[in-house]
């Protein structure tokens, strides 16, 4: 351990202690976190810096193959528990999104990822298991409207994006779910497309991505990327989605573009596995892809056994091995 720099943390966290000890009673000086909801955001800052984790495999380098294969802690039934990262070995995945908690009636995420120990914890269990943080996912927004929300972008979205800096962590995923499909509600889209604005600009300051999913088709999706205007907000292309419509998923990608997906859900609606899915021909898509010039990660999201939907380890490790053998050359 380095000595001098925890000597060092140790002196700048008790100066911050006795400075928020004297702003303490005024209220109008602390910027309320519910993460640390009486500690002002520059002793936040203070103990980021005292306990913050080296990134640890966050991202891609040139080592790695062209396409990873990862899995959601939440549908391996491990939202942001120690356990996920033995279980997505086991599973036999590259890596994991980790979620950033629950969301409900709470003021923001109810996340582990900013407590130091917490953190620290997880990062030796990267190290064990040579894994890979792929992303960190905002999934409490499937069920709450992003459009809707008091502090969607300014609390919910910094605090994902601060994880994410201390983490080390370059893409973030935002779904925008049933309360904010803009098909169903046209209406929604305009607070939608300012608040995606407003995500933009925290992303671009931290130079990292947030990809979100849409009820859009493709053609609908490039038209809401360009009415944001941001680089730094892309599409997480969930295969799911375009065959449930009955759409071309080949087109769709087409359409989408090498530029505007940042990240992949590759799996179906529950049923089958994905090698035994007759209306998904990976092979087909790796194709499509390769003469793209895409690469990086694409996740497991469902695509699991209807007569055995609780087996974590068969269906998912089941859909790791497919995956691997079709975009990775492993064989079985």
């Amino acid at each position: 351990m380095n000595t001098s720099r925890v000597k060092v943390g140790a002196s700048l966290l008790a100066i911050g202690l006795r400075i928020a000890s004297k702003l303490a009673p005024t209220t109008e000086n602390i910027r309320v976190f519910p993460l640390v909801s009486v500690v002002p955001t520059f002793l936040l800052a203070l103990l980021s810096v005292t306990f913050v984790v080296p990134s640890i495999h966050a991202g891609k380098t040139s080592d790695d193959p062209r396409y990873q294969i990862g899995v959601c802690d939440w549908m391996i039934l491990k939202r942001q528990k120690l356990g996920a990262f033995a279980r997505t070995h086991e599973i036999g995945a590259d890596g994991l999104m980790l979620d950033m908690g629950g969301l409900g009636n709470r003021p923001t995420f109810d996340s582990k990822l900013m407590n130091p120990i917490e953190r620290r914890k997880m990062r030796d269990e990267i190290e064990k298991y040579d894994l890979t943080v792929c992303a960190l996912s905002m999934s409490g927004f499937y069920a709450q409207s992003f459009a809707e929300r008091e502090g969607a972008v300014d609390v919910m979205v910094r605090d994902t994006i601060n994880s994410m800096e201390i983490m080390g962590v370059k893409t973030a995923f935002l779904p925008l779910g049933t309360k904010v499909d803009l098909v169903q509600f046209p209406e929604l889209r305009p607070v939608v497309v300012e608040r995606l604005k407003e995500a933009a600009k925290l992303a671009e300051a931290a130079n990292v991505v947030i990809g979100i999913e849409t009820a859009y088709d493709a053609a609908g999706d490039v038209q809401l990327l360009e009415d944001v205007g941001s680089p730094n907000i892309k599409i997480f292309f969930n295969f799911a989605n375009s065959l449930q419509k009955g759409r071309d998923l080949i087109e769709e990608i087409k359409i989408l573009g090498k530029d505007r997906i940042c990240m992949i859900l590759a799996t179906d609606e529950d049923g089958v596995w994905l090698e035994n899915n007759d209306r998904l021909d990976m092979y087909a898509v790796k194709q499509c892809l390769d003469e793209m010039g895409w690469s990086g990660w694409l996740l497991i999201e469902r695509s699991r056994d209807a007569n055995n939907p609780r087996d974590v380890i068969g269906n998912f490790g089941a859909n790791t091995r497919y995956l691997k053998k079709v975009f990775q050359g492993e064989q079985d």
